[in-house]
């Protein structure tokens, strides 16, 4: 295996509270902790030990959005990755784009292996990998808790409703990444000066050939969740049940 791609979305980071703009527009970005998406991180972990056992050659770590996220594909280089792109566009992609924009990369990369997280944090779709397979012609393995290469296929074991599902699929193959994958590695300072130098590219949607779609979709309105009623403390079990009636839910 040569090269494998993982995507690093730039957001909000987990640790913060979402605070929604006074006009309901959206939600404050201005002066917060912004992150690399947790699944991503998980992807990107992945990533770096296939490559670290012998099984790929390269970690290319990729980013839509504005130039901030520069900060994150450094981050990434940090982590391990060899080399990172950073796709420049200036507002939210629908899923159904962004998969556009990493086909647009597999077929100048020409990947054995795409790694992405399963989800982001921020909207949760959960689309753009099972987009981009359906776009490449190749298969798909999502919601990975387990991932073994071997001889030109994946073994993947996937968390689903039910339990554990595991299934093998031939490479080239794109692998979205769940929780219990692994735990990303901590960046140590020594690595952060060592992404300094390395290889950082910058394209854009209209060089990659990728348009925007003609009627894209619009957010109305964002508004934050209704506030939650104070709880009640009983002493026993007779005091719970006579709340409970009153409130006829017995």
């Amino acid at each position: 295996m040569r090269t494998i791609l993982v995507g690093t979305k730039r957001l909000i980071d987990y640790s913060v509270r979402v605070r929604v703009k006074p006009d309901g527009s959206g939600v404050v970005t201005d002066g917060v902790k912004m992150s690399i998406n947790p699944f991503d991180e998980i992807a990107l972990e992945e990533a770096l030990r296939i490559r670290e056992r012998g099984l790929a050659d390269e970690v290319v770590a990729i980013s839509i959005g504005t130039s901030e996220a520069q900060q994150q594909l450094r981050t990434a280089l940090a982590f391990g990755a060899d080399r990172a792109i950073l796709v420049r566009a200036d507002a939210p992609l629908e899923p159904l784009t962004v998969a556009q924009v990493f086909l647009q990369l597999v077929q100048r990369c020409q990947p054995e292996l795409v790694l992405l997280g399963k989800q982001a944090i921020d909207e949760d779709h959960g689309q753009t990998g099972q987009m981009l397979a359906a776009l490449w012609g190749r298969p798909q393995a999502t919601f990975a808790s387990k991932l073994e290469i071997e001889g030109g296929r994946a073994r993947v074991t996937r968390e689903v409703d039910a339990g554990l599902e595991v299934i093998e699929v031939d490479l080239p193959a794109v692998v979205t990444t769940d929780l219990r994958l692994n735990e990303p590695r901590y960046v140590k300072l020594p690595d952060i000066m060592k992404a300094r130098r390395k290889p950082l590219e910058i394209t854009t949607l209209r060089e990659l050939g990728v348009e925007l779609p003609a009627a894209p979709l619009r957010v109305l309105k964002v508004a934050p969740p209704a506030a939650r009623a104070r709880g009640t403390m009983v002493r026993d079990s007779a005091e719970l049940l006579t709340a409970l009636r009153s409130r006829g839910v017995l």
